[in-house]
This record gives structure tokens, sequence and C-alpha cells, in this order.
């Protein structure tokens, strides 16, 4: 079943709309202690620069809640706070800058609680991020619905919606997140079947740098090209930003959205005769600073190069100590091996200094 990004509510979180039609918006959480302003700070600026839209960290007491303030004032992105169990700690963050909340309104402490919450995010105009984790569903519904199922995840989201509802709020984003990829994708899609409120993607737990974005991908690619998903996060065991950097490589694999550099590269084989896999891994990082949306292929052979990737904006190809530089599958000029490298960023950096981003739908933003 196919799903359109515009039958969501629209939401605001600080300038970024969400639903309602808008770019997908990429998500990552600090892991830094936030009760250290500049740590935080310096963090949120790197995960901006890497793409970030929307940075949630965490307020586990009434210091972290405090601190808030110099951090939302210098932040350059809208910071939510996540609140587990304490309205005080959700009503201060409010009064300090936060652009919204994560919070379980069922765990906050009662109706009386509850109405604090929400009179605090109306004032501030914040929106409240709720949803469901299969590892911490109410007892209640997991008797009645035999375990962590679909279902219970989606009956879970929908109780903390109608708490919320019942105080007049309706500035909700909804998670339903398992760390296994077919119930998430069951449950986001019985979701999106009944209810407009938008949804932020995620596979809760998903694991280290190569397997938590594999199982990310499935899951979440499969969810986005289906046309669901208004914000995501792909939560990995590893530094916050290389989140972000999945994030974008999801999207453009998609065809959602497009931010930095896509290197297409030659698998490896009997035929590469010069370092194609030390290049690689020396040009990632460089690349990797450009903002440009450029594809840039590095590949192993100089007969099949440029053929193979004549679509690529900039290219190399080797062997036996020699390259080539091209462009669109054109030959540019001829280096020594050692010289690919640099000729490469210096024609990835000229040809982003050159582009001129079309009209999208990015320009939302």
């Amino acid at each position: 079943m196919s799903y359109t990004r515009d039958h969501t509510r629209r939401i605001h979180l600080g300038g970024v709309p969400i639903g309602g039609g808008a770019p997908v918006a990429v998500q990552s959480m600090t892991n830094t202690d936030t009760r250290d302003p500049a740590a935080t700070l310096a963090q949120i600026e790197a995960l901006a620069e890497a793409g970030c839209e929307l940075v949630r960290c965490a307020v586990p007491d009434m210091e972290a809640a405090e601190a808030f303030k110099p951090i939302t004032d210098l932040s350059p992105l809208p910071v939510i706070a996540d609140i587990h169990f304490d309205p005080r700690l959700a009503v201060a963050a409010l009064d300090n800058g936060a652009a919204g909340m994560r919070i379980n309104p069922g765990n906050i402490g009662g109706q009386a609680a509850v109405t604090r919450v929400v009179d605090a995010a109306k004032a501030a105009g914040a929106p409240i991020r709720v949803g469901a984790n299969s590892g911490s569903l109410p007892k209640d519904i997991l008797e009645r619905c035999g375990g962590p199922t679909p279902e219970a995840l989606v009956e879970a989201a929908l109780g903390h919606v109608r708490l919320l509802e019942n105080h007049g709020f309706d500035q909700i984003k909804v998670s339903l997140k398992s760390s296994g990829v077919q119930t998430t994708l069951a449950a986001c899609r019985l979701w999106a079947e009944r209810y407009d409120y938008p949804q932020h993607l995620g596979i809760t737990e998903a694991g280290g740098l190569l397997a938590g974005a594999v199982k990310s991908a499935a899951g979440l690619g499969a969810l986005l090209m289906e046309g669901m998903g208004d914000t995501f996060r792909i939560s990995l065991t590893a530094d916050p930003v290389r989140e972000v950097e999945a994030a974008w490589h999801l999207l453009r694999a998609c065809g959602l959205r497009s931010r930095g550099v896509e290197i297409v590269s030659c698998p490896t084989c009997g035929r590469t005769e010069y370092d194609l896999m030390g290049l690689l891994e020396r040009a990632e990082p460089e690349l990797a600073k450009i903002s440009a949306p450029l594809t840039v292929a590095i590949m192993g052979c100089v007969v099949n190069g440029p053929g193979e990737a004549k679509h690529a904006d900039v290219g190399v190809a080797g062997g036996r100590g020699q390259g080539i530089l091209f462009a669109k599958g054109e030959v540019i000029k001829k280096l020594p091996e050692a010289d690919l490298l640099d000729e490469l960023i210096k024609a990835v950096q000229a040809a982003a200094k050159d582009y001129s981003p079309s009209v999208d739908s990015d320009s939302e933003r």
C-alpha cells in the first residue's frame, strides 16, 4: 500500500515544518552531558554541519533542564527535551527554550501533571512527541495483544495521544519503534492507515555503525519509499554525526532529498591494479566536508571507469601507477597515481562552488 506525506497534519519544531508534505527532517540526539552546555553545543554544531535539522537532548535532572537556556540560546538547531517521569523537568526545559518535547504522558504523574505539561507546551508553542517502544509496553496491553505486537504498539501510542487530546492539545507527532524491523514496519503501516498525526521513524536499539545502518535502512527505507515518515533518526551505537551521515545516504537512496557527495566506486576484482580501497578511504572524510549534492566516482579501471561512471560529476580511475581525472565521462587529464586524491578533491571543490541548487521540496526549509 502507498501513502502520501501530505495526508499528515503540519506542525512546526522551531522553524522546521514537520508533516503535511514537508521534506522529511533528519534528527539525532546528543550523547554529551546536557549539564555541560559547552560540550553539548559543540556536538550540536557538529551535527548541524553534517546536515542534522532537529536535535534531542536528555534531561535527567533540574540542572540539565536549567542548562537548556544557554544551549537553546546558541544552538543552530531546534532543541527537543527528552523527559521521563518528572513534569517539573518538562516545564523547566520549555521555560528555558526547548522547541519541543519527547515525553510519555502515561508516566508523567497523573492528570494534574499532564495538564501542567500541556499548558507549558501551549504557552511555548512546542509540539510533543509521544510513542510506544516494544520493550516498554504496559502490561495490560501486552496481555490483551499477546505480546509486543504491532497492534500493541499502536494501542499504546494512541493512548498517549488521547491523553493529550483530552487536554485540548493536538501539536503531536508519534513514534512506534521496535528493535525488530518487521514489527516496526507493521506498526507504522497500521498507524498511517488509521491516523493523520505525523510520524517520527526509527528502529530502536539498532546496533553499531554497520549493523545498525543496514537494519535501519531495511526498515526505514521501506517506510520512506512507501510514503511514510515525516522525521526520522537512524539510531546507532556510534558518534551521532554518523547517524546524520547515514540518514542523508538513506534519503538520497530513496530519492527523497539530496545533500552532500554520493560516492560511486567499483567493487575490487582481479583487474584492479592500484590501491582503490586506500584511495576511497582517504577520499571519504574529505568529501564528507562538501554539502553540495554531487556524484563522485572512484573507479578501479582506467579503461572502463569513465564509461561506467559517465553520470558522475567528477571521477578518477587508475592502474599501474597512473590514473585519469574525468567529468561526465570525459577525460580531463592523466595523472600519476600519487596525485589522484589531491586532484579529485580540488575538482570536486570547484564543482561544489559552481553548483546551483534547483527549486524543489527542500525550498520550504
